[in-house]
């Protein structure tokens, strides 16, 4: 029976439960246990193809359907008959074994061959293995969230380059932008950060106790088992560590954290930027019936998705970095530190997923509010000192920036005074007059052309 989302001690389980069920499917004990179990029976599998292994058969299609059952047909029930043993056994691994080897007593062939089933592994070989199918398979779902956020600003690119506004560096007004290149800028950086992050090959080993295939060696010294162990690793889609101690050390998890990390880092920005825009009126959130801003103030439509999202990216954040720093270590040949905290590799996940699903809400809510940003740039006459000293820079004009901050700092800065100001320069005339025409509306540089390259 499913417990009640209420009380969950973890939001992801609770609140959030609903948007995290994709997550959930990949990271909880119950999918633990069935990527457990699919490293089981598939070495089972594969070791009964080996020529050179008398004492299991090559299995016959009625044995091979019967394994495959046992995959596709694992569900809840088999899971807690799993943990029933684990209790006795106190082990999680070796409670998986002890499951599978009462599936074979059902089968009359099958039976005699259960020693069979975890030969020549140690716990970790079935472990890592099984930690590496569960990230490719979440950091497909991460990945695709990611991708269609970034499908959004994309075509906000191309949505809002001609829409011109008021740039501000430390909060102060500056030199103009338009709202398509801001989000150029991420859809950029993320870009490149996807491209990373389906590009790190997702790492196992199985070589055994202390990484040296020692067992392998002695039980069936015939058999080639570096590289043999190679290509069982590869069949599942998983790139082979071929030295290690007893565990698979981690690298690969903490790259694809700091990947994700970094990610994460790039849209706290966003949704900070976000949020500004909306409390700058730079953005209208939609009004949707029914929603309510503040208990108090009738008035109000929060900008509750983008503050969400920051709070569940730097909860994720706070969780990838930890898990990078603590599974890049372990004692000696192997502790079991890393066994807890790997079990927490789902939360990180959860709460990215939910961000970005914030996220995506968030943006899909917001109206361009073209006449606030006119209202704001048009009078800004100041943003022009910069041009305007540049090209009194170009003629030599002593002093040029000098000049301008006389003019424009701490006062009132209106076209009327830098038309005087142009005027008097000692600049060619046809600078003069493209000085003159030039407003803060028009001082955009490539703004518009680097969102029409964007392809």
């Amino acid at each position: 029976m499913k417990k009640d989302d209420l009380v969950s001690i973890s939001p992801l389980d609770g609140r959030y439960s609903e948007i995290c069920k994709d997550i959930a499917s990949i990271f909880s004990e119950y999918s633990l246990i069935k990527y457990r179990v699919h490293i089981e029976v598939k070495w089972f599998i594969y070791l009964s193809k080996l020529n050179k292994i008398s004492g299991l058969p090559k299995l016959t299609g009625k044995d091979e359907k019967f394994l495959i059952n046992i995959l596709e047909k694992f569900n809840l029930t088999d899971a807690k008959i799993v943990k029933k043993f684990e209790k006795t056994t106190k082990h999680d691994v070796k409670a998986v074994e002890y499951f599978l080897k009462s599936k074979f007593d059902k089968s009359p062939h099958l039976k005699k061959y259960k020693e069979y089933i975890h030969i020549c592994c140690t716990s970790e070989d079935i472990n890592n293995l099984s930690y590496a199918l569960m990230i490719i398979d979440g950091r497909e779902i991460l990945y695709n969230k990611i991708n269609s956020l970034n499908k959004i600003f994309k075509r906000n690119v191309k949505k809002f380059s001609r829409d011109i506004m008021l740039s501000h560096t430390h909060g102060q007004p500056a030199t103009p932008t338009t709202m398509g290149k801001e989000f150029l800028n991420f859809n950029h950086r993320i870009e490149k950060l996807l491209t990373k992050l389906k590009s790190i090959d997702v790492e196992g080993k199985f070589n055994g106790a202390t990484g040296n295939y020692s067992a392998h060696r002695v039980t069936f010294p015939n058999v080639n088992w570096p590289v043999i162990n190679k290509k069982f690793i590869n069949s599942l889609g998983i790139a082979e560590n071929k030295y290690t101690t007893q565990i698979e050390p981690h690298d690969y998890i903490c790259e694809v954290n700091n990947t994700i990390s970094h990610i994460n880092s790039i849209l706290i920005g966003l949704s900070q930027d976000m949020w500004s825009y909306i409390s700058k009126n730079y953005f209208i959130q939609k009004n949707i019936a029914g929603e309510i801003g503040s208990s108090t103030m009738p008035h109000k439509i929060n900008p509750i998705n983008f503050e969400n999202a920051e709070g569940n990216l730097g909860l994720a954040n706070s969780m990838f970095r930890f898990l990078s720093e603590k599974l890049a270590i372990s004692r000696l040949q192997r502790d079991l530190s890393d066994s807890t905290v790997l079990r927490n590799l789902g939360i990180s996940f959860g709460y990215s997923f939910l961000a970005y699903e914030n996220l995506s809400i968030g943006l899909n809510k917001l109206t361009i509010n073209k006449e606030k940003l006119d209202s704001d740039i048009k009078n800004s006459w100041e943003l022009l000192a910069e041009p305007i000293q540049m090209v009194a820079r170009k003629y030599n004009i002593s002093a040029s920036y000098e000049l301008l901050k006389k003019v424009t700092r701490g006062q009132a800065v209106t076209q009327e005074i830098l038309s005087n100001l142009i005027s008097e320069l000692e600049i060619p005339q046809s600078e003069k007059n493209k000085l003159l025409s030039l407003t803060p509306k028009k001082y955009i540089g490539y703004a518009i052309d680097l969102c029409d390259d964007k392809k």
